[in-house]
């Protein structure tokens, strides 16, 4: 097997092409990772708009990490913000002000209901996405949720799938680890077949957090960790769009109060869970989410195929020409934002959708297909490592 110079692919196309921007994006905040350093983005692209048209959109949810505003939506040309929403006042009065959006409801169930609003961004508590997706689509606007898709229920993803195939409009989650600079170029060099089937995969998401980030309803106490997977799932489906079919997985209690016998509604005791998946490819992952190892805050993958393999920003392989391993451009002001500038990239995704009338890239296929084999993954933890079968959701028709 012939090898691409780590030293020519690094310097001079990847880290080149991507505007000389750091891959690792290690600088995170104290409180919440996705607001750390914002990545900017590449200059080597200029942004062509699929359409004039404006997608009138509502807003929900301003919690600690302001993921209401943080996306950039108030920023993209094609966007017309109509209204927003948080249960807080003064959260609610943050968020206008940061979209500079002067009509606000009370409630998404109220905001739902205004007939100029038709696409809604939720950035509520994670237990609430999938019901609040749902609701958004029976009003007959299309949705962006923050991760995960659903909150630790399979029963609940059938509904949510169910409900996307009934309204015909679009879904998309706006998982952060698939507009990362690294996980979009194994992507692209995996569509052109640089890495042939993966053998091996891994994807880590390391949060370190002795106490909580405070919550509404205190969701993220004690929650069990493979019900957020997604930032590390990605890492596989995210880059194949092919599946996992099996979970084995293993817990770990770091000792934190949170997680001690009814210190939590999960009644759950894993500060850690590593699980070992296999894949529709015949080969396997591993996917992590840790809280328990002191300091560490990360999010990062590595693949391993039959004809090369990538880590971070080494390609090694039998491709002698890669393909075009640059970000989509975004709008001219439009920021990329936080989470290895993923934000604004997944924004644009969801809006030029829209506008071109296409699935996006984390479809509800993808995006529970990242999701579930978390849920199924905890079951394992708490059977002792058992392999466990992961339900598919197949799209009608493929």
């Amino acid at each position: 097997m012939s090898e691409v110079p780590v030293r020519s692919m690094y310097r001079r196309d990847f880290l080149g092409s991507l505007g000389k921007v750091s891959l690792s994006s290690a600088a995170f905040g104290a409180l919440c990772p996705s607001l750390g350093q914002a990545v900017p983005q590449s200059t080597e692209k200029t942004w062509e708009p699929v359409s004039e048209r404006k997608v009138r959109m509502g807003i929900v949810g301003y919690g600690v990490c302001r993921f209401g505003a943080a996306f950039g939506f108030q920023d993209h040309p094609n966007v017309d913000i109509v209204a927003v929403s948080d249960l807080i006042r003064e959260r609610r009065d943050g968020l206008m002000e940061a979209c500079r959006c002067d009509k606000s409801y009370e409630s998404l169930e109220e905001l739902v209901k205004d007939p100029k609003i038709e696409a809604v961004f939720v950035a509520t508590d994670a237990p609430s996405h999938a019901r609040h997706c749902m609701e958004v689509l029976k009003h007959d606007k299309h949705v962006m949720t923050a991760v995960p898709a659903v909150f630790g229920s399979i029963e609940q993803a059938e509904h949510l799938v169910e409900t996307v195939q009934k309204t015909g409009l679009k879904y998309m989650m706006a998982e952060t680890s698939c507009f990362r600079a690294d996980c979009h170029a194994m992507r692209q060099i995996y569509r052109a077949g640089g890495f042939g089937r993966l053998v091996y995969s891994e994807g880590e998401y390391f949060h370190y957090r002795a106490t909580p980030i405070p919550s509404f309803k205190g969701w993220r106490v004690g929650m069990p960790p493979l019900w957020y997977p997604t930032h590390s799932t990605a890492y596989y489906v995210g880059v194949t769009g092919k599946r996992f079919t099996s979970a084995s997985c293993v817990g770990f209690n770091a000792g934190f109060d949170a997680y001690k016998p009814g210190a939590n509604q999960y009644d759950n005791r894993f500060t850690d869970e590593m699980a070992l998946f296999q894949t529709s490819e015949g080969g396997s992952s591993r996917m992590l989410m840790c809280k328990g190892i002191y300091g560490y805050t990360i999010e990062q993958g590595r693949v391993f195929g039959e004809r090369g393999w990538m880590e971070g920003t080494s390609y090694q392989g039998a491709a002698q020409d890669l393909p075009d391993i640059t970000r989509p451009a975004l709008p001219p002001g439009m920021p990329a934002g936080g989470h290895g500038g993923s934000h604004g990239p997944l924004a644009n995704e969801f809006i030029t959708a829209i506008l071109a009338d296409r699935e996006p890239l984390v479809n509800v296929y993808e995006a529970l297909a990242m999701t579930v084999p978390g849920i199924v993954a905890h079951q394992s933890a708490l059977k002792h490592g058992e392999t466990l079968k992961i339900p598919q959701f197949v799209r009608p028709g493929s």
